[in-house]
């Protein structure tokens, strides 16, 4: 990996992980396009980290705060009793999904789930998706992260294991089944982030592991440079979600998915991917 490719990935995992528009689809399409090919699993595990550690320091009061309820609702028993408990465990209860799904299928998703027809259809059935949730949305009435429930928690957390087929978006198959459920969009976002620590760090780890012997092929200086782009790019999207959905529909990311889609099942077609 040369410091070119490392800061391009990066700053593609870093703007497209949590901005619903699929990370794998664009990790798919950039290198094939700059010539570069598949970057490997070794590359995407390192790059992540990048994105994990902006979730975790924007959100860090957040955990700090949240873990505190976490033990207390354990300790008293009453894991819904107050706020912070209350959402903590909502966390809990919306990260065990894809824990079992994904320890249940991971042979599928290491190999079969990762076709590029599959990849491009996953573009484009979650933006259809989260086209339904805006027009259902319409009608109902948001509401905050205060008045989220366990049914919401179970809900955004059986959406987010569309997550385990690439091409799906982690934060679009989050945020969509929560505007189905009527929450408001920055909260949405807010419960997507805080969804992907647990998830996006545990599947790190285990990516990481089993292609550790890989990661001296790429140079560690490559390696470096790539995580401190995807940190920061990450950041700062995370930063822009957030405040973009205070006064906007994810309309824009829909439409956004459909070209996406249309010009991947054009380069298939003319074998530009492969």
């Amino acid at each position: 990996m040369t410091i070119t490719e490392a800061i391009i990935l990066g700053l593609v995992q870093g703007l497209t992980e949590f901005i619903p528009v699929s990370s794998t689809a664009h990790l798919l399409i950039v290198p094939s396009v700059l010539g570069w090919g598949d970057p490997g699993a070794a590359a995407s595990a390192v790059i992540q980290f990048g994105t994990l550690l902006a979730a975790i320091i924007y959100f860090f009061g957040d955990i700090v705060r949240l873990m505190g309820g976490f033990f207390r609702g354990l300790i008293t028993r009453r894991p819904l009793a107050d706020v912070d408990s209350r959402e903590a465990w909502l966390v809990v209860i919306g990260t065990i999904p894809i824990v079992v799904l994904g320890l249940l299928f991971k042979k599928h998703i290491e190999s079969t789930f990762r076709g590029l027809w599959i990849v491009t259809t996953m573009v484009i059935v979650v933006a259809i998706l989260m086209q339904i949730a805006e027009a259902y949305a319409k009608r109902r009435q948001f509401r905050g992260f205060d008045d989220m429930t366990v049914n919401d928690a179970v809900a955004i957390g059986l959406g987010q294991c569309l997550a385990l087929i690439p091409g799906s978006s982690r934060s679009g198959s989050t945020i969509m089944p929560a505007i189905f459920r009527g929450i408001e969009r920055p909260t949405a976002a807010r419960y997507s982030f805080l969804l992907s620590i647990p998830a996006v760090g545990g599947a790190g780890f285990l990516e990481l592991f089993k292609e550790r012997h890989a990661l001296s092929a790429l140079g560690w200086t490559p390696i470096a440079v790539a995580i401190v782009v995807a940190f920061i790019s990450g950041y700062a999207s995370i930063w822009f979600l957030i405040r973009y959905l205070r006064t906007h529909t994810t309309h824009v990311f829909i439409y956004y998915r459909y070209v996406l889609g249309a010009a991947m099942i054009a380069m298939l077609m003319t074998k530009y991917l492969h």
